[in-house]
């Protein structure tokens, strides 16, 4: 397995050598060609879904991939390719799918991947069926994997520390207490950390494809449910 935790340099890339080669290209020197690919992507990216997210995402693929018994060579590209859209939706205030859009960038970059066809298509499914509001449903294990792995980094403190830096850059306030939570709409002054957090966090925990993923999240979901209850409590000066 790649372990980017242990092995990733200054760079991005992941200098690992542990995993076996496949064919006449090592698989780490593969996923490593992928990684300078995708980070080209993120040059314009929103803090909340830079490079760095993706990195985290690819930890936990592997985290779960290994205990999932998925192919993890689908599951680290994908990882890697799966948010190269989301500059698109974010240019289009999220009017687009990044998760589709994301798919059609890397289908030329799956493409000319010395895997097989299923692999590939894999990696395709992967990346069109991550997103939380997508329509698409994760049918392989590969894609359980990541789209849980992904889900993960949207909760928690990274998660909480994310929904507050998304709401910066959309303008948004710290909060609207006067706010009707289903009223509001993303990418204005309302999309507050709290309101996503009640539109979407507090769900996450209970979407969890993997039983991996599930129990990361229930530990995450805790410390999340009780960040929020205490930003209440202070912001209405009663803590």
């Amino acid at each position: 397995m790649l372990k980017t935790s242990d092995n990733q340099s200054a760079n991005g890339r992941n200098d690992g050598c542990d995993i076996p080669a496949e064919g006449d290209r090592p698989a780490a020197e593969l996923v490593n060609e992928v990684t300078a690919i995708a980070a080209a992507f993120f040059t314009r990216s929103r803090g909340s879904h830079a490079w760095d997210h993706t990195l985290r995402v690819l930890r936990l693929c592997e985290k779960i991939g290994v205990a999932e018994l998925a192919d993890l060579q689908v599951v680290q590209i994908a990882a890697l390719l799966h948010d190269i859209g989301r500059s698109d939706q974010d240019d289009a205030n999220g009017n687009l799918c990044h998760a589709k859009q994301g798919a059609r960038l890397a289908r030329p970059i799956v493409a000319s991947l010395p895997l097989d066809e299923q692999q590939k298509q894999n990696i395709l499914h992967c990346i069109s069926t991550h997103r939380f509001r997508g329509e698409k449903v994760p049918d392989t294990i590969e894609a359980r994997v990541l789209f849980d792995a992904d889900k993960l980094d949207s909760i928690g403190a990274i998660g909480v520390a994310r929904a507050f830096l998304f709401a910066g850059e959309v303008g948004a306030r710290l909060h609207n207490p006067d706010a009707r939570i289903e009223k509001t709409r993303p990418y204005t002054a309302d999309d507050t950390g709290y309101r996503e957090y009640r539109i979407k966090l507090c769900r996450i925990k209970d979407r969890m494809l993997t039983a991996t993923g599930r129990e990361l999240a229930e530990y995450r979901h805790q410390f999340m449910q009780e960040f929020f209850q205490r930003f209440l409590l202070e912001y209405d000066g009663k803590g």
